[in-house]
């Protein structure tokens, strides 16, 4: 590895690295640049991180694409501080011989709170309720009590897990579908593994939590709509592609839904006028679920962890093409 090690901060929107201890950890290792916000343009995202042996993209929002890769020969290391990495060609990473390690788990618990907050805001209507209070009207709208209710957490990774144990502890039932169920794993999270058209069917409350993949595109969709029981819940802070927004937007306004909790989207920050804004029954954040002091710490932790586990020569974390 060339000395002094170069480590670029490409986007740091998400404000991990601009000061404080975990800058001061990766400063340890060689010569840190931090770039607070997001490039312009892919000449200036690749101008940021030009002569850098190891890269930090610390922005969900960021594209990472073939051209990106091929213009970075001195490139080793490019460590996300996400969970998701549908915005890194993989294979373009592994074909200039870089490493790509993301996040997972980190942050889990946040967003599996955010989660519920969600699921708590849609189903007693918190923000049609102040909508209607700010405007002189005291609407007399009963909401809908979850204890008792079933939860189907769809993809039992680290933030469906802590879901489970947040919404068994406010009374409700759990079930749950993920690609590869155990009887151990469902023991191990007390739920029930089912059938994901059972799931549908079943849940009063159907929570994402999947990668976005080939097969989880849309994986939520008209048909899935349909088959969930009138007067349910959706709550998405998975990635936005795994709904199909247009039957999610069908669902709300034609009532079969009686409410949704979105916190991510097709297209972010969500285009002015999307017709999901128009729903009032449907409870949006722009994809803050782990955006915490805490969260970022977590995060910022696993970047470093995971620039020190490559330099060390184990490299934790990878992540590789499908």
């Amino acid at each position: 590895m060339p000395n002094p090690l170069k480590i670029a901060v490409a986007a740091d929107d998400m404000q991990l690295f601009n000061d404080g201890p975990h800058l001061d950890r990766l400063r340890e290792y060689g010569q840190v640049s931090v770039h607070p916000n997001l490039p312009k343009t892919v000449e200036e995202q690749i101008a940021r991180s030009a002569g850098a042996q190891i890269v930090v993209g610390s922005s969900s929002a960021l594209d990472w694409p073939a051209e990106v890769f091929n213009a970075l020969p001195d490139l080793k290391l490019f460590t996300s501080a996400t969970i998701g990495m549908d915005s890194v060609d993989l294979a373009a990473a592994a074909a200039n011989g870089v490493t790509v390690c993301n996040v997972p788990g980190k942050t889990s618990p946040v967003v599996a709170e955010h989660a519920l907050a969600l699921m708590l805001a849609a189903a007693r209507r918190l923000p049609a309720y102040t909508a209607a209070l700010r405007g002189g009207a005291w609407p007399n709208v009963h909401g809908t009590y979850l204890a008792g209710k079933t939860l189907g957490i769809v993809g039992t990774g680290n933030s469906g897990a802590h879901l489970a144990r947040l919404a068994r502890g406010i009374g409700m039932d759990v079930i749950a579908w993920t690609f590869n169920p155990s009887e151990a794993r469902a023991a191990e999270l007390g739920v029930r593994f089912v059938e994901l058209d059972d799931l549908l069917r079943t849940a009063d409350v159907v929570s994402l939590h999947v990668r976005l993949t080939r097969d989880t595109r849309h994986l939520i969709s008209k048909r899935q709509f349909a088959m969930m029981k009138p007067g349910s819940f959706l709550i998405n802070v998975a990635r936005g592609p795994i709904v199909d927004t247009d039957a999610l937007v069908e669902a709300l306004n034609t009532g079969h839904l009686a409410g949704a909790g979105v916190d991510v989207f097709d297209s972010e920050p969500i285009p002015k006028g999307h017709p999901l804004l128009a729903c009032e029954n449907a409870v949006l954040t722009p994809h803050r679920a782990d955006k915490t002091p805490e969260g970022n710490a977590f995060l910022a932790d696993g970047v470093v962890e995971n620039v020190t586990a490559y330099l060390a020569g184990h490299p934790q974390n990878v992540v590789t093409a499908s």
